[in-house]
């Protein structure tokens, strides 16, 4: 995904929850530093997941290793000119049947579709457009 904004900035958006929290997690226990182990929540959800930074290349590179299943995640930055940034979103290290690992890969496909979707909005808009949030209001849990 294309977002017009300088790749410093786009990078600092993945890395500093003040500013994911807009997009797509509600909460961290931290900005994303190698060797960190962060927790991020979804608040709305009633889960979390512990992430293990491997990487953290600024401005062109981050993987982490996540729990709920066990995968790595991996971000690649490319600037476009001095104002854009194309962002690329992997996820690998799926296990179970080939049925299984077809279903998570659709999954997490979507789920940073929504991700991307969103960091556009708001590095390029302003608009808290909540995907996320909004994505299964079903199984939201109550407060």
């Amino acid at each position: 995904m294309l977002v017009r904004r300088p790749i410093d900035e786009v990078f600092n958006a993945f890395v500093d929850p003040a500013v994911t929290t807009r997009f797509w997690f509600t909460g961290s226990s931290g900005k994303l530093e190698p060797g960190a182990t962060v927790t991020w929540k979804w608040e709305m959800y009633g889960v979390s997941a512990d992430v293990h930074v491997k990487v953290i290349e600024p401005p062109s590179r981050i993987l982490i290793e996540w729990d709920e299943p066990s995968t790595t995640v991996e971000w690649r930055f490319t600037a476009h000119g001095t104002d854009t940034t194309l962002v690329q979103i992997s996820n690998a290290g799926f296990q179970g049947t080939e049925e299984e690992v077809v279903g998570m890969a659709l999954d997490s496909m979507g789920g940073f579709s929504l991700v991307l979707a969103a960091i556009k909005a708001w590095m390029e808009h302003g608009i808290a457009l909540n995907l996320v949030a909004d994505r299964d209001p079903g199984h939201h849990v109550s407060h």
